[in-house]
């Protein structure tokens, strides 16, 4: 009865890797099995490169982060949005020499002005790693970035300090890009759609830090208010860094003036300047037992 059992409970088919190692082993070269047509779909790169096949890439990019992330236990995150040329303190000067004109001083200067942000990036993330949250055995605010320099480093890098694991997304482009040495090797991603990385910044965040920055920092708050606005996405703890640049980059008070938006809807994100306002709020949000 039990080796009966055992018969009916068996996998009946091989698993894909077996396969794969089949075909290693025991594919004979000929000018049949050398043609692209032969090869096992799944371990076809041409054919997974086809125009045809972007829903399947879509599937595969959305599904992989998700099954890593879920098997890394990583309930929640602590997203952190900013720019990638702001310096840290120790490069702030040097920043500044290297520029070659008036105007390009006067630029460097103003982002050395920010190196300020970097070192409450790393505080921050540095303060939720240290906190140590787990809930049903999953970890929580786990610091999550872009993965790139500047202020997402410094993220990566504060969760690190604190001896912490922490996410970075990359994405493809057409000019090198890397990811920092503080992200978890295990817990670094390459995406090639932006959408998909956005996705998966917010599927799992349940606080998000957002520094000074460009277009791609503008792109992210812009999209995560949106979700919020709308219900799409319920609230959670947005944590706006920089007033004053803030200020100066989108006048939000003349959009409800214009009645564009509802002046409720500025309640959507709170303006800090330190990590430990930032951390602050979101021990209140959730009722926190750690400070």
């Amino acid at each position: 009865m039990i080796e009966t059992s055992k018969r009916l409970t068996r996998r009946r088919f091989y698993k894909a890797e077996q396969e794969a190692s089949f075909v290693e082993a025991h594919t004979t070269e000929t000018a049949q099995t050398q043609s692209p047509s032969y090869r096992l779909a799944f371990r076809d790169t041409d054919f997974l490169l086809r125009d045809a096949l972007r829903p399947v890439r879509f599937q595969l990019e959305l599904m992989k982060p998700e099954m890593l992330l879920d098997e890394a236990k990583i309930g929640s995150t602590l997203v952190v949005y900013g720019s990638a040329r702001i310096p840290s303190p120790e490069h702030a000067e040097e920043l500044v020499a290297a520029a070659e004109t008036p105007e390009k001083r006067a630029v460097a200067e103003r982002l050395a002005a920010k190196a300020r942000y970097y070192e409450e990036a790393r505080k921050l993330g540095r303060l939720a790693s240290a906190c140590g949250i787990v809930e049903n055995g999953m970890r929580q605010f786990v610091v999550c970035s872009g993965g790139g320099p500047s202020i997402m480093e410094a993220a990566n890098r504060g969760a690190a300090d604190a001896g912490a694991d922490t996410i970075g997304m990359n994405i493809v482009l057409p000019h090198e890009q890397a990811p920092n040495v503080y992200v978890t090797p295990a817990l670094a991603f390459q995406f090639h759609y932006f959408a998909l990385r956005k996705m998966h910044f917010l599927l799992r965040a349940r606080a998000v830090a957002v520094f000074p920055g460009g277009y791609g920092t503008l792109d992210e708050f812009m999209e995560l208010l949106t979700l919020v606005q709308t219900g799409k996405m319920k609230p959670v703890p947005i944590l706006l860094f920089g007033c004053d640049f803030w200020n100066r980059v989108v006048n939000f008070e003349a959009m409800a003036e214009e009645g564009v938006i509802d002046r409720e809807d500025l309640a959507l994100f709170h303006r800090v300047e330190t990590a430990e306002e930032a951390w602050a709020q979101i021990v209140r949000f959730y009722d926190l037992e750690c400070g």
